[in-house]
């Protein structure tokens, strides 16, 4: 280290040594441990982005600050959403008490979830965190036999800089063992080099530099490969998550993690994109596909728009729909002599049907993905039920959630236990926008969606 210039280099053998030591899976744990996730076994694990200041107010659609009531109804969301596997904070909360911003975040979601919840704070709330997850599992042996909350920061900043909150909250909760993973933000033409191999070459660097100082404090903790890598709009320096070139290098990215054995994954599938609009959704689907394919195992990519800015509840809902087909790519065909189906092909024979045997309807529900936010329907039938677009879908979809009971709420002793830790906190509690009811089902299409509705989720 250079006393002057605050400097340090590792060698390569010292940077060997310690990335050799890093494990091959990374376990989120849920409150309710049969949500629990591993990386890479359960790719692709789909994650809600995180931390946006603002929200898309379900009832005006105008853009505000978010608070505690809207993060409880994201989180709500969250839990009955079967693509969503783990919920990253997804806002800040605008109400939060003087002295309780991270505890209003963290009590709220993990109040509203039973999924692995995943969250940050600053130093000054890192004990404050703690107490209040040992208070939700009823003591902090408990919580250490089944850790639910994964802690995150963002210890370099780009380019090779280290940042001192977060870096402190790598020591902390490694030192601790507890769950932990950074991420690295490289973009370039602003903090790497305006070009792709530049900006991998210097993020990959930037993460040995995370990955490595983890393993110094606790050899053999698990972590994540985790980037949001970027390329900079030149034309006025935007912040540019939604482009193609995001998709390109979490593709080079992923590439590297699987050269040395590490899960991987990041924020990946997010949008410029105001509105929920089209650009939303060929944003978010183009670079999740392409990461998909080139070995990306997790992706924070629900519910934001505006590179990160808003959170929008319709989007969480296609989100949801795009993560189910994600992890039906993943699926992939299923070869085995059933399904290959020779021998039904030859009792069928020319110009006969396959609709009605028992082969077909074996496999009518698990076959293909089924969506309920994409219409399929014939344009007549679309017309008579109000040609409805997939905002409005969704939407729906959103406020039948919201307006049933959540199941993932506290039980009322620990909910007593929280709250007698932390006076003057937040309700926490997931209530409906004012005026929203439960809407009446349209016709076939409702009840195809409560058919599917899987296990886990809302009753």
């Amino acid at each position: 280290m250079g006393e002057a210039t605050e400097i340090v280099r590792l060698p390569r053998q010292v940077v060997e040594e310690f990335r050799s030591s890093i494990p091959p899976t990374f376990t989120f744990y849920a409150r309710d441990p049969k949500f629990d996730k591993t990386l890479p076994g359960d790719a692709p694990v789909m994650v809600t982005g995180s931390s946006a200041p603002n929200i898309i107010d379900p009832l005006s659609g105008h853009e505000r600050r978010a608070t505690s009531e809207d993060l409880a109804r994201i989180a709500h969301l969250v839990n009955a959403l079967p693509g969503h596997d783990v919920f990253s904070i997804s806002t800040l909360a605008e109400d939060a008490p003087p002295g309780l911003f991270s505890i209003t975040r963290f009590y709220t979601a993990l109040k509203n979830t039973v999924k692995p919840v995943r969250g940050s704070g600053p130093p000054e709330d890192f004990e404050a965190i703690l107490k209040l997850a040992f208070a939700v599992a009823g003591s902090e042996a408990a919580y250490r036999q089944h850790p639910f909350v994964t802690h995150h920061s963002c210890p370099v900043v780009s380019p090779l800089t280290m940042d001192f909150d977060s870096t402190a909250a790598l020591i902390f909760y490694v030192e601790r063992d507890l769950p932990y993973y950074p991420t690295i933000v490289p973009n370039a033409g602003l903090t790497s080099p305006l070009t792709m191999v530049g900006t991998l070459a210097q993020g990959n660097a930037e993460f040995l530099a995370a990955a490595v100082l983890e393993q110094m404090v606790r050899r053999g903790k698990p972590t994540i490969y985790a980037t949001l890598p970027t390329v900079a709009d030149m034309r006025t320096g935007a912040y540019a998550s939604g482009a193609i070139e995001t998709g390109i290098l979490f593709i080079a990215f992923a590439q590297m993690a699987m050269y040395y054995n590490i899960p991987n994954g990041g924020y990946i599938g997010l949008t410029n994109a105001k509105v929920n609009d089209a650009q939303s959704g060929y944003e978010t689907g183009m670079s999740a596909v392409a990461g998909l394919l080139g070995g990306v195992q997790m992706f924070n990519l629900t519910g934001l728009l505006d590179s990160l800015m808003a959170f929008d509840f319709a989007k969480a809902v296609i989100d949801d729909e795009i993560s189910l087909m994600l992890k039906r790519i993943r699926r992939g065909m299923e070869f085995s002599e059933e399904n290959l189906a020779l021998d039904l092909i030859a009792e069928v024979g020319p110009a006969g049907g396959f609709i009605d045997h028992a082969h077909t309807l074996e496999r009518m529900k698990t076959a293909a993905f089924l969506p309920t936010v994409a219409d399929r329907e014939a344009r007549a039938q679309w017309i008579e039920k109000g040609s409805k677009d997939s905002q409005a879908h969704a939407m729906e979809r959103a406020r039948d959630i919201l307006t049933r009971d959540n199941p993932a709420v506290f039980p009322p002793e620990v909910d007593a236990r929280v709250r007698a830790a932390f006076p003057g906190l937040v309700r926490g509690d997931s209530v409906p926008p004012a005026g929203w009811t439960r809407p009446e089902p349209a016709a076939g299409r409702r009840a195809r969606g409560e058919r599917r509705r899987p296990a886990g989720g809302e009753a």
